[in-house]
């Protein structure tokens, strides 16, 4: 299998890891709704670029019949960074980011068990250690 996406996976890491401090520091002076938005809403342009540059379109996809597979990951997305942002709010993000990083640990067991993806010892070693990092960090 190709890993071509390890540096898009790498990028990602790099620029999420900012996301929570900075975050943080914007809701000492702005409310959390608003900040999921403003952040969304920057999101939504800067995908619309992209979609310009490539000369990609979201609209032919609008009818595809796994279209409301998409729509519940974005209604899923929205329960999740609403609340995300409220706890970094209220919360240290030395706690709430490793408790919100859980998707990660439940996202490896779906792909096991949904989509029978390949189950090592050493996978199963590194969902063990994740958790026990996660309970380790965040009390």
């Amino acid at each position: 299998m190709s890993q071509r996406y390890l540096p898009y996976a790498l990028l990602a890491f790099l620029a999420y890891s900012l996301v929570a401090p900075l975050t943080k520091v914007a809701m000492v002076h702005l409310p959390s709704t608003p900040t999921v938005f403003i952040s969304n809403f920057v999101l939504f342009v800067l995908v619309g670029a992209v979609l310009l540059v490539r000369g990609e379109s979201p609209l032919p996809y609008l009818r595809h019949r796994y279209t409301p597979l998409v729509v519940a990951s974005g209604v899923l997305l929205t329960i999740g960074l609403l609340t995300y942002y409220r706890a970094l709010a209220l919360g240290p993000v030395s706690v709430v980011v490793p408790l919100y990083g859980l998707f990660i640990v439940v996202s490896a067991f779906v792909g096991i068990v949904v989509f029978g993806e390949e189950v090592t010892l050493r996978k199963l070693a590194g969902i063990a250690f994740s958790v026990l990092a996660i309970a380790l960090i965040s009390t």
